[in-house]
């Protein structure tokens, strides 16, 4: 296959700058011997190129821990024979797209099979020019660590919810079985490597087996356009964080530009998490998810897979399906026997055995249907191993038994166990006659068998007359679905029930059977539209179609990579914004002679998570060094009382400051307080008070500061969650309340704040200003420092400065905000941390110009 790739992998492991051309090569091995790598690589590499697309077509790299393809040694033992995986979703999604677009797609990802070594890169070659796949081989050791190890012995079950609370339940967390994870995501970032054009592939990575690849991606392409969908549930953030490489995983999911849930639950967990491991918040803009994470917008998407309408149908039409489905209307109907039927794999969570219980329970509570009704129960062999699914096999197997001699009669038995996988047509002819299908899985992720149910109970014109069915007559179906799948949410017309009620799960059993014939048409009318326009196609067009949205501006950012390890990010910014550097600040504090210096205070000089607010005896220092500079005019801008901050910087005596947002200010220690604005009245404390007292009380760790002129309702030590959502319903609770008063409510960071109209901390900016003029002074330098939404006042008087003659034409102005986010600064600093080096370093300046010129 001709295609646009990295041509020598010894550049990558050099360092230099990889050469990228359309040339037809082989697919070299990886790793062909035991092995692990313990973490990334040390470096951190960024590309810069901005890169347009120039290929006559898009180009998908479908990355999954298994190919669309299977593998068969010949019989005389002499190499091997591919064919398509007509089950695997990648090939689905591929056949089901493929009528919509003009899309090119690659598929990376392991073998079913083990392949010698020897025969590796014959087999690597025939994949990828006849069935454009790019093998992962992986020693079966590794294999056995990564998939059996670490995929199914942890991740598996904490995702299902299954917390290890002994070596029996998960078993406890083992690094060399993480190690071997992180190798298995670094083999399959080397082979993506191998093909990718990163200035125009899209790649798009399926499932929990390789949760960090999208941070070793990433790494070598800053740029490069990356979605991640997860196809199992995501839990809980209180089962979640249990997991000790929590936050890597969340950071390694965060590295991509779209992340895909099967449903707004999942979607959820995944958000909470971030919000309370890594602090960060996400909003909802036009429809869409999105979370800041580092200038980046990660957008999240929810939409459940559907079925490939085109294989179901053609299967649905094949002689072996009727001749099937012959069969079982002689052993079922002719016998007036209604068919109930459960397909699941064997294992712990498809709940089985539940199942099993409720038809118990339906045949004791109700005698009518004894001899009539038989649950056909389809077992696939389970995806995993061990002791598990040992239990559950004997479990169900001897509670089939059971059911059997207990209500079984002559030529009867109430549970027929298939404990052997069938031909899919086998199962769709199970589907045709089954008069209701039952999921009763306590977890799962998505689970299609209902999708599929339904379209197998649509039929055809054929099957139709071959079952004596009139084709004008409306079809029926019905479906009893766990709340606990993630189909459940699309299918509002099944019959959702709790697994673990087994009462309610027969009950709802019987409702099915005695369910009226136009009633269970309309359900199935229902679902049948549903499923049938959100099918596989439908779903993969939805999600290319979103990460192409959300990587648009791509080529326009600028962006390095940063950290070491999994803990690498990438940094992105427009063009107009970018990290303001040390030595050109210092250099233009050096060279001017007026300076006008604005500062905020929290979350600025001082780290918002700090529990002691107070400034420390270095801030003080690093105050009254700046201050000592006679070309210097220091103001502290600031939302804290004016006694608070008297109290605080006491000890800098030509320190300017403002307090409550610039409402009162003045322009030294010993000089009155002057109000920016008219006298506030405050009367309006009497309606904001109560209302927030009332949200206090029921938001355990949220605190009230009564200001001068100003009301904050802090949540900063409550339950995040809980407090953002107290914190919406106060902000809109007080505007409704406030709608007439002389105030303005805003929310901040963990604060909803009521102050006088009119008052903010571009006011100070402007009378510092002023000031500086009345005395002749126009300052040539201007640095005004901040951190949110009540900054960025600041930011625009001073940016509007040049425009006015408030300062000189060539006067230096730098607007900074501390962290990347949307700003109306030119420049951002990191943390509080790099704010005082910075804030170090020009007092070392000051002091240093102060020193000299005593000397002389």
């Amino acid at each position: 296959m001709v295609s646009r790739s990295y041509s020598n992998l010894l550049e990558l492991t050099s360092g230099e700058p990889p050469s990228v051309g359309r040339i037809r090569r082989r697919i070299p091995r990886v790793m062909t011997v035991a092995g692990l790598i313990s973490d990334l690589d040390e470096d951190s590499d960024s590309d810069t190129s901005a890169g347009t697309s120039s290929s006559p077509h898009d180009r998908t790299i479908v990355v999954a821990n298994h190919l669309p393809v299977r593998a068969h040694r010949r019989p005389d033992g002499r190499g091997w024979t591919f064919s398509w995986d007509e089950d695997s979703l990648l090939l689905q999604l591929k056949d089901a797209i493929g009528d919509h677009c003009d899309m090119e797609f690659i598929y990376v990802g392991c073998l079913r099979d083990e392949i010698p070594p020897a025969d590796q890169d014959e087999v690597g070659q025939i994949l990828l020019e006849t069935f454009k796949c790019v093998p992962a081989f992986l020693p079966p050791d590794l294999l056995a660590r990564f998939y059996h190890g670490f995929c199914k012995q942890h991740l598996w079950p904490l995702f299902h919810y299954m917390l290890p609370l002994s070596p029996e339940l998960g078993g406890r967390f083992d690094r060399s079985l993480w190690q071997a994870y992180v190798s298995v995501n670094k083999i399959f970032a080397d082979k993506i490597l191998e093909v990718i054009n990163p200035d125009e592939d899209f790649v798009w990575v399926h499932d929990y087996h390789l949760m960090v690849l999208p941070t070793f991606l990433r790494k070598r392409f800053n740029r490069v356009k990356l979605g991640f969908f997860l196809h199992s549930p995501f839990p809980s953030s209180e089962i979640y964080k249990t997991l000790p490489v929590r936050e890597v995983l969340l950071r390694a999911l965060l590295n991509s530009d779209l992340i895909g849930f099967h449903t707004f639950d999942y979607a959820r967990h995944f958000l909470s998490c971030c919000s309370r491991l890594l602090g960060l918040s996400y909003e909802s803009k036009r429809g869409y998810i999105g979370l800041e994470y580092h200038g980046r917008t990660v957008s999240i998407k929810i939409l459940p897979v559907g079925i490939h309408m085109g294989q179901l149908r053609s299967v649905l039409g094949l002689p072996e399906t009727e001749a099937k489905v012959a069969e079982l209307v002689e052993q079922f109907w002719n016998r007036g026997r209604v068919m109930l039927l459960g397909v699941d794999d064997m294992d712990i969570f498809k709940g089985i055995s539940l199942k099993l219980l409720a038809m118990e329970e339906l045949l004791k509570q109700h005698a009518e249907w004894r001899g009539k009704v038989v649950l056909v129960q389809i077992a696939n062999p389970a995806r995993g191993r061990g002791r598990d699914v040992r239990e559950v096999q004997e479990e169900t197997q001897a509670m089939a038994r059971r059911i059997n001699e207990a209500y079984g009669a002559n030529g009867y038995e109430p549970v027929i166990l298939i404990n052997e996988p069938l031909q899919f047509y086998e199962r769709m002819a199970h589907y045709v006659v089954a008069e209701c299908c039952l999921v009763t899985a306590v977890r799962d992720g998505m689970n299609l068998i209902p999708y599929e149910y339904i379209i197998a109970r649509q039929g055809n014109e054929k099957l139709d007359r071959f079952l004596g069915l009139n084709p004008s007559t409306p079809k029926k179906s019905m479906l009893v679905v766990s709340e606990f799948v993630g189909c459940s949410p699309s299918l509002s017309g099944a019959i959702r029930v709790n697994p673990w009620n087994i009462e309610a799960v027969a009950d709802a059993m019987v409702y099915a059977l005695e369910m009226s014939e136009p009633e269970k048409q309309l359900r199935h009318e229902k679902h049948y539209r549903f499923v049938s326009i959100h099918d596989v196609g439908y779903w993969a067009n939805s999600f290319l179609q979103d990460l192409a949205r959300t990587c648009h501006g791509h080529s326009k950012r600028r962006c390095w990579g940063i950290g070491f390890g999994l803990g690498f990010r990438v940094v992105t910014l427009d063009s107009n914004f970018r990290k303001l550097s040390m030595e050109h600040i210092v250099s233009a504090y050096k060279r001017t002679k007026t300076r006008a210096i604005l500062l905020d205070y929290d979350g600025t000089l001082m780290p918002q998570a700090s529990i002691d607010k107070s400034p420390s005896s270095n801030s003080i220092e690093i105050l009254n060094s700046l201050c000592a500079d006679m070309n210097n005019a220091v103001f502290l801008v600031s939302a804290r009382s004016r006694s608070t901050l008297s109290e605080w910087f006491s000890p800098c005596e030509n320190l300017g400051m403002a307090a409550e947002h610039g409402y009162f200010l003045r322009l030294k220690r010993d000089a009155e307080w002057e109000t920016c604005a008219p006298v506030a009245d405050c009367s309006w404390k009497q309606i904001a008070d109560p209302v927030m007292k009332l949200y206090t009380e029921t938001t355990d760790g949220s605190t009230i500061e009564d200001k001068e002129t100003a009301l904050v309702w802090s949540y900063e030590d409550a339950d995040p969650d809980f407090g953002s959502c107290q914190a919406k319903e106060l902000l809109d609770h007080l505007g409704s309340v406030l709608a007439n008063e002389p105030v303005s409510v805003k929310s901040g960071p963990h604060v909803v704040e009521v102050k006088p109209q009119g008052v903010n901390k571009g006011l100070v900016a402007q009378r510092l200003l002023s000031v500086m003029q009345e005395r002749g002074l126009s300052p040539d330098f201007i640095l005004c420092i901040g951190d949110d939404r009540s900054d960025e006042d600041m930011f625009a008087i001073i940016s509007t400065a040049m425009a006015s003659s408030s300062v000189t034409p060539a006067a230096e102005v730098f607007a900074c905000t501390v962290g990347q986010k949307p700003s109306k600064a030119k420049y951002y600093l990191d943390d509080t941390a790099e704010i005082v080096r910075l804030m170090q370093g020009l007092a070392a300046v000051s002091e240093q110009v102060r020193r000299s010129s005593q000397m002389v």
